[in-house]
């Protein structure tokens, strides 16, 4: 357990310790200790003024993708999970197959047809190329089916039929609250997913003030390297690195019950 722990904490902690070095101490300095000076608010500093702080910008970008994309998987998969559950129609197995079936297809796999689709139709370059894709999540269905099926009762659907509740007001106001740490569980999924996204938002967007965080330090550490000067840039590429994941660390130590409990349920039931 303690060799799984610190297998996957060691990046973080690299990248915690290079985050405070400077370029020159980057390279002349033990990698996993601190160098001869802590630089890391004046390279902080330099990650939000480098290239006029356009670093601001790729950070609204990738609040406003993963933002809306988290919500609409969530909501999306919320929906389908409980009619899968909760409804018998023809054709649900067949269906219910598909949507496991695509739980096996890698996203990338996905990208290239995607990225042809959206130019069929004139949507590629806007954001609405990274957030449509973002919002499909067929594990988001899958484990909302499965939470659905054990955390609303029939018996309590029937109770609200008898007193007249229409079928959508049951699910908005009945289920939604039993639902919600299921939920919460695919929002986080689909965060991450759409945070630390690469490949999609590379080939969809050509314009540098759309590029998400991921893509643009990408692009920084390129420009760099083809300019011969990616020593320069690597203190500025690896803090921006850093502050990068400060907003998802949050998220998840604010929402981090309610994902245990969801994950859990959607992991042992069913």
């Amino acid at each position: 357990m303690w060799a799984c722990v610190a297998y996957f904490l060691f990046p973080l902690f690299w990248l915690v310790i290079a985050s405070t070095k400077s370029n020159g101490d980057l390279f002349s300095t033990f990698g996993l200790w601190f160098g001869n000076s802590i630089e890391l608010f004046k390279n902080i500093g330099n990650v939000f003024t480098y290239d006029g702080g356009i670093f601001l910008l790729w950070g609204y970008n990738t609040a406003l993708y993963a933002g809306v994309s988290a919500v609409g998987a969530a909501l999306l998969a919320t929906a389908a999970g409980y009619g899968f559950a909760k409804y018998r129609f023809p054709g649900q197995k067949v269906i219910f197959s598909s949507v496991l079936g695509a739980v096996m297809i890698p996203a990338t796999a996905l990208a290239i047809p995607s990225y042809l689709l959206f130019a069929s139709v004139g949507l590629t370059n806007t954001p609405l190329a990274v957030i449509l894709p973002s919002i499909v999540s067929p594990f988001g269905v899958f484990l909302m089916r499965v939470y659905a099926a054990d955390a609303i009762p029939d018996s309590l659907i029937e109770a609200a039929r008898i007193d007249g509740a229409s079928e959508f007001r049951i699910f908005w106001q009945v289920s939604l609250k039993l639902m919600a740490p299921g939920i919460v569980t695919v929002f986080l999924f689909a965060l991450v997913a759409t945070w630390n996204n690469y490949f999609l938002p590379l080939i969809m967007l050509t314009d540098a003030k759309l590029y998400p965080l991921t893509v643009g330090l990408a692009q920084w550490q390129e420009a760099g390297a083809s300019g011969g000067g990616a020593l320069a840039l690597f203190s500025i590429v690896i803090t921006g690195s850093f502050v990068s994941i400060i907003p998802l660390v949050i998220a998840f130590l604010y929402l981090q019950r309610f994902w245990q409990s969801g994950l859990s349920a959607g992991g042992v039931k069913g």
